[in-house]
């Protein structure tokens, strides 16, 4: 397989407007935030990873794909060596109609897309409307999505540069197995509690205990599917007192149990 330098890359994504991109890759790309004039479908095959956009980090867990609108400007992040990347950039003609084609999504993929996706990999590159039998199947798979594609993955992390917020996050970062309160933290960093509410509230939109508990379900969700830890010891790792309260919060976020997660 060629492996594309990074600017030929993004080039040759956008070069035919009216073409269906693929590429399969065995190598992880330090790209900084970008968009495309086409929708984006990524898969990443064996490992855990996280698409980030403007102040929000949205996780895609193992056998989930992410749908990235056109013009949407965001960067792709995999943090433990991944079997393969798989991105499909697909034309545009027809997504106003379509509501699906115009947010961002991380959607399950149930046997038949993971198949689909799979038989793409004798593409690469750009796939014009010429070539008829890859771009009608391609064409086909990107008709199925918004049927297949029906309940998103719930979890998005707030991200933010406040100066303020940032020591605070890098510290939650590295202790979110901790039994943290707000009023510890806002001791910890000079504040009043009442402060710090209001910051986590008026910067993140969400309040500090909500904050932490999305930290700890995006670190469990990476214990589950990258370890061997049992859902027990994942419930401790992460900070909660029982498997009880961890399985109810963990179902709360993602309807599904810890235990059936690991095995979906």
């Amino acid at each position: 397989m060629n492996i594309l330098k990074t600017s030929e890359y993004l080039s040759a994504i956008d070069l035919n407007p009216d073409s269906i991109f693929v590429l399969h890759e065995k190598i992880e790309r330090k790209l900084t935030a970008h968009s495309h004039t086409k929708g984006q479908l990524t898969y990443v095959q064996g490992g855990v990873a996280f698409i980030h956009i403007k102040n929000v980090s949205y996780i895609i867990p193992a056998r989930h794909y992410v749908w990235v609108p056109l013009g949407l400007t965001h960067y792709l992040e995999v943090r433990h060596q991944a079997t393969v990347i798989r991105n499909i950039y697909f034309y545009d003609q027809g997504d106003t109609s379509e509501p699906f084609f115009q947010q961002l999504g991380i959607y399950p993929v149930n046997n038949l897309l993971l198949e689909m996706i799979i038989f793409t990999e004798k593409w690469n590159g750009n796939i014009s409307a010429d070539n008829v039998v890859p771009f009608q199947f391609l064409s086909s798979l990107k008709n199925l999505l918004p049927q297949l594609g029906i309940k998103a993955f719930p979890i998005a992390l707030p991200t933010t540069n406040n100066e303020r917020l940032l020591p605070i996050i890098a510290f939650l970062a590295r202790h979110y197995n901790e039994q943290l309160t707000l009023e510890d933290m806002a001791k910890r960093f000079g504040m009043a509690e009442r402060t710090l509410s209001r910051l986590f509230q008026s910067v993140m939109s969400i309040s500090f205990l909500q904050y932490l508990k999305l930290l700890r379900m995006v670190r469990a969700i990476e214990m589950i599917l990258q370890t061997s830890k049992s859902t027990s010891e994942i419930a401790y790792a992460t900070g909660y007192n029982s498997l009880a309260a961890f399985s109810k919060a963990f179902f709360q976020l993602t309807n599904i149990r810890p235990s059936d997660f690991g095995k979906r």
